[in-house]
């Protein structure tokens, strides 16, 4: 049961990795398009409740709190916004060096979190094969 509410937590939080890596490449290919404002993705208050609750070696299913905290993560969707400030004469505001960061940055959290299920599936693996 814990496990099954834990992999449903990161296949969402993977999906959201995944939107961000797609919004950081979009911007950085928009980098020289004039009027193109960057995008982000809002999600992090969701986001880091479920890192908080992902990095608990146990998960209180029986917590008020915390099954609101994953249920509302789970049932949570990301939003892109855009920027309204220019840094460009053409109106441009990507910020190519941030973005090439974010973009990292995001990378290793995907990563991450791809290790944390895979992990996750050898467990079951050794609990199903009898150790």
């Amino acid at each position: 049961m814990l496990d099954g509410i834990a992999m449903d937590a990161l296949d969402k939080a993977l999906q959201i990795a995944d939107l961000r890596q797609q919004v950081y490449a979009n911007n950085i290919a928009n980098v020289n398009t004039p009027g193109y404002k960057t995008e982000h993705v809002t999600f992090s208050n969701v986001l880091n409740q479920s890192s908080q609750l992902m990095q608990q070696k146990y998960i209180p299913i029986f917590s008020d709190t915390a099954n609101l905290n994953v249920s509302s993560f789970l049932q949570s969707n990301p939003v892109i916004t855009t920027s309204n400030t220019s840094i460009e004469n053409n109106g441009n505001n990507v910020s190519l060096d941030s973005q090439m960061a974010k973009m990292a940055a995001n990378a290793i959290r995907y990563n991450a979190l791809v290790q944390d299920m895979q992990m996750r599936f050898q467990r079951l693996q050794t609990a199903i094969n009898g150790g």
